[in-house]
């Protein structure tokens, strides 16, 4: 079974977040070391700052649910993805997976070229039908409670949400990082 997914941080998580960042203990720093050393400090105390207090959550929250978005359990783990359909007549199915640490939400802005080209200018290009899921223990897909979840499962498990789930016998894929190894064990 497939559920409308939408996302909805509670306040209190966020306000949990934004607390534990104010307390954040930041190391010392050698002076004038800059970025030579790891992390620029100032960079860093900058970027806590501003996650702290000046992120808006719920913007981009409203932001990524115009997404269309869902939730399915395979194999005993719950798993989130988005799914665009393709404009015109025969669009292709793409499974786009993601790396560590990233989520689904670097597709963000590719996802409309890819799916309505015309309307973006490229009215002879193929039209694609996205499918771009949170492997398992990222974004809003649940993290595994067993042992064994190697590449080779989460291949797996990718396909049967394509093929099984989706319905589409065949499809093409994108991937890096982590994603580009499951693309692989998925192929073979």
């Amino acid at each position: 079974m497939i559920e409308r997914f939408t996302i909805d941080v509670s306040d209190a998580v966020i306000t949990d977040l934004r607390e534990r960042l104010r307390r954040t203990r930041f190391a010392d720093q050698i002076p004038a070391a800059g970025w030579d050393h790891g992390t620029n400090a100032t960079y860093l105390r900058e970027l806590v700052a501003y996650w702290a207090d000046k992120f808006e959550w719920r913007a981009h929250e409203r932001r990524i649910n115009t997404i269309p978005q869902y939730r399915t359990m395979i194999d005993g783990v719950g798993v989130h993805f988005a799914h665009v359909l393709g404009k015109g007549t025969n669009p292709i199915p793409l499974l786009m997976l993601h790396g560590w640490p990233a989520t689904f939400t670097q597709f963000e802005k590719i996802i409309p070229l890819l799916t309505d080209p015309e309307a973006h200018g490229a009215p002879d290009a193929p039209s694609f039908t996205v499918v771009a899921p949170s492997l398992p223990g990222y974004g809003f897909s649940d993290i595994p409670r067993e042992l064994g979840w190697n590449i080779s499962r989460i291949a797996a498990l990718m396909n049967a949400l394509m093929v099984d789930r989706l319905g589409y016998a065949r499809y093409g894929i994108r991937s890096s990082d982590m994603g580009a190894a499951i693309r692989t064990a998925v192929a073979s």
